[in-house]
């Protein structure tokens, strides 16, 4: 048996499974998450969250960076970058090229393709349906890694920011890229996370980053992302035609350090 490894992100605050829970619980867990977020920090985080909803499509640049501590207690930054487009309607195509892989994602409203460009190997998942929700929620439940910036491409982004959120405050102002944004910072019972939403009329995310509290060495992901566009992202890109002489793998999944390991038979 052969064995490839296509490097993702591993490292996701919520995965995108858990959205249904939370609306399904809005009620219950609204009153003390809004308690929790300040008026002003609230208001910054839905009237982002609303501007990403009002998009049917949308693309995006960024740039990766995930922290490992190894067992000797050094931390190690991987980084990477790639490019997201999204079509609530027809589905997504994620690519990423870092240290360990040049891979892409492709979701066309039925199939999940995985192909690593670098070996020419891929692997494909049906859907549990069509929308965007539930081929995230299948990759990660197959693979056990989420989409870069999974939480930002929900349908709801702000109900899913804020679950479980137990604090939320105004950092204040910073720039990123050379666009001044809000800096907002949040805690969870589990992770902490930051994020800087561009001031104007159309507030966009940024940086995303996210503290794994009770690791040792605290590790971190974080995303910057750039170049955000609504218009312009046909479906013919969600579409996956296997490469010439690509070898098909019978199994995908996430290992103990966050690898996707594609497996194929001899």
């Amino acid at each position: 048996m052969s064995k490839f490894k296509l490097k993702w992100p591993g490292v996701a605050r919520r995965p995108y499974i858990l959205m249904i829970a939370a609306t399904v619980c809005a009620a219950a867990w609204s009153a003390s998450a809004q308690d929790a977020i300040e008026p002003e920090a609230a208001k910054i985080l839905a009237a982002m969250s609303d501007n990403l909803k009002s998009m049917p499509s949308l693309s995006v640049t960024y740039d990766a960076d995930q922290e490992i501590v190894d067992l000797e207690g050094q931390k190690i930054q991987y980084s990477a970058s790639g490019t997201i487009a999204l079509d609530r309607a027809k589905g997504f195509l994620l690519t990423r090229q870092g240290p360990f892989a040049d891979a892409e994602v492709v979701f066309d409203g039925s199939t999940i393709s995985l192909h690593s460009k670098r070996v020419n190997v891929y692997a494909q998942l049906q859907s549990p349906g069509p929308s965007v929700e539930a081929a995230a929620g299948e990759l990660r439940a197959a693979t056990g890694l989420d989409a870069p910036g999974a939480d930002l491409l929900a349908s709801d982004p702000y109900a899913v920011l804020t679950d479980g959120v137990t604090k939320g405050t105004v950092v204040g102002s910073a720039f990123v890229g050379g666009v001044e944004c809000d800096h907002l910072a949040f805690r969870t019972d589990i992770v902490d996370w930051q994020i800087w939403v561009s001031k104007g009329s159309n507030p966009l995310p940024l940086k995303y980053v996210i503290t794994t509290k009770w690791v040792t060495g605290a590790p971190e992901y974080s995303l910057r992302l750039s170049n955000w566009k609504s218009a312009g992202i046909g479906a013919a890109q969600f579409k996956f035609t296997p490469p010439a002489n690509a070898k098909k793998l019978e199994h995908v999944h996430a290992d103990v350090t966050g690898d996707i390991s594609l497996e194929v038979g001899e």
